[in-house]
């Protein structure tokens, strides 16, 4: 997505993620959805492996590409699917990592609310910039 807004902020879990992009009037959203949202995988005793969903290629792909234009991005969300996406971009785009500015863990807020923490959190980010 093309947007002329400097900040964006992405709320991920493991199988959608929504993207804003914002300034302190306006912002603008999207969704992305993992392709494969159908296994919800629980964890049994005497099984191998955690049985935490794997976030796919693609999908975190996606995302990366949604945030690509932003100057500063805060990734949030509930679980470490946040840990996942960013061990993705170390790898892949080292480039949008460093546009990363802050990694928080926050449950499911609604839309406005996730808008509203990233503002907040940006708020002292842009004050030192200015002064």
């Amino acid at each position: 997505m093309s947007s002329s807004h400097f900040h964006a902020v992405i709320w991920l879990d493991h199988r959608q993620a929504k993207v804003f992009h914002f300034n302190a009037r306006e912002e603008d959203s999207q969704s992305v959805h993992a392709q494969d949202t159908a296994m919800h995988l629980h964890h049994k005793a005497n099984t191998i492996g955690s049985g935490h969903e794997v976030m796919e290629p693609a999908f975190m792909n996606e995302i990366a590409l949604a945030v690509s234009e932003s100057g500063e991005v805060l990734v949030i969300g509930p679980g470490n699917a946040k840990t996942e996406f960013m061990t993705y971009l170390e790898k892949y785009s080292p480039k949008l990592k460093a546009k990363i500015l802050g990694v928080e863990t926050v449950d499911h807020p609604s839309d406005g609310e996730i808008v509203a923490y990233a503002r907040k959190f940006f708020k002292p980010v842009d004050a030192m910039i200015l002064h």
